[in-house]
Order: C-alpha cells, then sequence, then structure tokens
C-alpha cells in the first residue's frame, strides 16, 4: 500500500539511528533518495548500502547547520531531480548538554540552537521551493521529540527548541496547504540508538524495569519512526497536516505512571536508585 515510486526524498542525518533507518525504508519503498550527512564515514557507508537498492541515490556529504552547503545541496538536487516531494528533517541533538538554564554558555545555546532548529529552518526554506516545483503532493517530516510535550530539568534549551518546532509544524501547514503541500512532525520518546544507547546506560540489575516504565514495555526502536515516516510521506496520510504523532509507546498518555515491580499501577516513585544506576 505503501508505495513512493517516482518520489524524490531528502533525508537530512540520514547516515545513522533515526535518519538511517527512515532513509532505508523510503528507499524499499521506491523512492530516489538524497540523504544528507555530514559525517563523511556513515555517507560512504550509506551510499555502499543503498548502491545497490536504490542506485538513483544521491549521499552527499553536508552540514546541514550551514547556509551555503544547503543551499549548494539543494541547488544540486534542483538540477539533478527537477524539484522535490518529501523533506524529512531528521537533524537534531541534545548534544550531552545537560545542566541547569544557569550554566548554559552562549556557546551551549548556539550548538544546541545551530543543530535542533536552525538547520531545520535553512534546509526547509531551500526546500520549499522544490517541493512547490513538483506539488500538489508534497510532505515535510520534522522530527521533533517527546520533550516538545512536557517539561524536562536540566536541557530546557534543548526542549524550547523541540516546543519551537511544533510551532513551525503547523505555521508551515497554513502557508503550504494551499500549494498541497503538507507538514508534520514526529516526536518520539527515547529510542536506542548509537546516540542515544539507552539500553548501555542502564544498569544491568535495573534492565527488567524497563517493561514498566513504559506502557508498551520498551523504548523505542528506529524502525517505528521509519514506519510513522512512511505513513506520513505516502497517500494513506493525504488529509493529515499541521499535527505531531507521539511516537512514545505510551509515555506522554501514562503521564508520570508506571507499573511498580510487582505490576501494579502506581505514580508514587519507588525508591530503587534513580532507575538507571545504583
Amino acid at each position: 500500500m505503501i508505495d513512493l515510486r517516482g518520489k524524490i526524498a531528502l533525508v537530512t542525518g540520514a547516515g545513522a539511528g533515526i535518519g538511517r533507518a527512515i532513509t532505508e525504508a523510503f528507499a524499499a519503498a521506491g523512492a530516489t533518495i538524497v540523504a544528507a550527512e555530514v559525517i563523511e564515514s556513515r555517507a560512504g557507508e550509506l551510499r555502499r548500502a543503498l548502491e545497490k537498492s536504490a542506485p538513483q541515490c544521491m549521499v552527499s556529504v553536508t552540514d546541514v547547520r550551514d547556509r551555503k552547503a544547503v543551499e549548494a545541496l539543494l541547488a544540486e538536487v534542483d538540477g539533478r531531480f527537477g524539484g522535490l516531494d518529501i523533506l524529512v528533517n531528521n537533524v537534531g541533538d541534545f548534544c550531552g548538554i545537560v545542566k541547569p538554564l544557569e550554566q548554559h554558555t552562549d556557546e551551549d545555546i548556539e550548538t544546541l540552537y545551530s543543530i535542533n532548529l536552525r538547520s531545520v529552518l535553512l534546509v526547509t526554506r531551500a526546500a520549499i521551493p522544490l517541493l512547490r516545483k513538483r506539488a500538489p503532493g508534497g510532505s515535510i517530516i520534522n522530527l521533533s521529540s517527546i520533550e516538545a510535550f512536557r517539561g524536562i530539568p536540566m536541557t530546557s534549551v534543548y526542549s524550547a527548541f523541540k516546543h519551537a518546532l511544533t510551532g513551525l509544524t503547523r505555521c508551515l501547514a497554513l502557508e503550504l496547504g494551499p500549494a498541497g503541500i503538507r507538514v508534520n512532525a514526529i516526536a518520539p520518546e527515547t529510542t536506542e540508538t548509537a546516540q542515544v544507547p539507552v539500553s548501555q546506560m542502564i544498569a544491568p540489575q535495573y534492565r527488567d524495569h524497563i517493561a514498566r516504565w513504559i506502557p508498551l514495555g520498551r523504548f523505542g526502536k528506529p524502525e517505528d519512526a521509519a514506519g510513522c515516516a512512511l505513513f506520513l510521506a505516502c497517500e494513506l496520510s493525504a488529509w493529515v497536516t499541521g499535527t505531531t504523532i507521539n511516537l512514545d509507546g505510551g509515555a506522554l498518555a501514562a503521564g508520570g505512571w508506571y507499573r511498580d515491580p510487582t505490576g501494579r499501577w502506581t505514580s508514587i516513585p519507588v525508591i530503587t536508585g534513580n532507575g538507571f544506576n545504583p
């Protein structure tokens, strides 16, 4: 039912984790892939992986925080393919910056801004003319975070930019709707990737608790996000725009509820360390 043949899809941060999973899923659905990846070794590995399954793919070593690099990439896409059908703004990272707001330096704030919001603004602005060329039927998909929908201590700046993505998604959906271009977002809960190897962060004696922390019993996988992205990219979601899919295993719905070691639901902390380490 999901057929992306004839579609040109640009995925940023395509070399690993969620971006890699989305890229491979789109390629399997028949899309012509344009993959942007800042790390050259990852780009080379992805290029080799796609050569057989997606011979028309274009893998570019591009820093999407750099305006000139972004403009050069989109000019190349336009010249080679004559437009764009799907844009996935996947790049984003908390950059390991976890501390109170008053301890954030100017450099911390700029780092978080450039990767979590500036990159999305730059790529989307450059891509819109290409999406208009092949409209109607275009789709922009922004990768956000569960932290765009709840408060989180120690990463307030990162969370602020993810909240901004929610507003950007809604506003662009209104701006681009008349052209037949849809704009949506995906907000994952913690997903197991090389960037966030969550299972390795939890002490072995606590790993049995994972099944009780999230209603669906596990952390996310990159393939979960790829499934949502496929839906938002294809005609199955033709009347969906301006919204966010909360890809969180029920975490937001739980609102602080989880199951204790006996399997009973509780919203009162069970005191056994911090849940990750003794």
